[in-house]
């Protein structure tokens, strides 16, 4: 199940990246989207291609920063990636991706919605980096499963918006909707299971404590 369910990540992770890449590199900007959002999209070029580009590098090499392999056998390689993900995917995504929630389509709501998601994911990668910078390794994990669950928002989006659609949703509410779901339950889902592991490692310290 577990292998199952990092498979998914993966495929899930990748695949969004590299519809974005695809969309937004080889067809007209806003092609996709509502027209109104396109509107924004035509006035925010920069912006828009930032995040997205930005948002896709996260997307392909946050999972692969928690592969144990990768960590344990290539290190040097473990580091660059990391620094890749947090230069390039969360300081360019996220602080593009702030400035473009400013523009968001629907109303206060989304836009509020969006500029919280990139705040978060921009002060989680800080506390990642400053975690590892300090030798902190158990902080850093924990930062960075709560700032890839941020950084999965993009894919949680794009399965929500079709699912809504599907359901006949006014395309307004569902989008302001989506932009606090799409990113709220992955924060909660993270805490859960960093909870999880400190609970574990809590009991495995008293029963080796006890043992000794």
């Amino acid at each position: 199940m577990q292998l199952i369910n990092k498979v998914l990540l993966y495929l899930l992770a990748i695949g969004v990246a590299g519809y974005a890449v695809y969309v937004y590199g080889f067809l007209p900007l806003g092609s996709l989207v509502h027209p109104e959002m396109r509107a924004n999209f035509e006035v925010q070029p920069i912006g828009i291609y930032s995040h997205i580009f930005a948002s896709a590098v996260a997307l392909t090499l946050g999972p692969f920063q928690f592969s144990t392999m990768i960590r344990q056998r290539y290190t040097k390689l473990h580091r660059w990636v990391g620094r890749a993900y947090l230069a390039i995917g969360v300081l360019v995504g996220g602080l593009s991706g702030l400035y473009m929630a400013f523009f968001a389509y629907g109303g206060i709501i989304p836009k509020v919605g969006f500029a919280t998601l990139a705040v978060i994911w921009l002060y989680t990668g800080l506390k990642a980096y400053i975690a590892i910078r300090r030798g902190n390794i158990g902080e850093h994990r924990k930062w960075m499963i709560r700032n890839f669950s941020l950084t999965f928002a993009a894919v949680m989006l794009r399965i929500y918006l079709p699912l809504s659609m599907i359901a006949g949703i006014e395309f307004t509410l569902a989008y302001a909707v989506i932009a606090w779901i799409c990113w709220v339950p992955n924060l909660v889902l993270a805490e859960w299971r960093i909870n999880i592991r400190n609970n574990h490692s809590f009991n495995t310290e008293v029963q080796e404590q006890r043992a000794g």
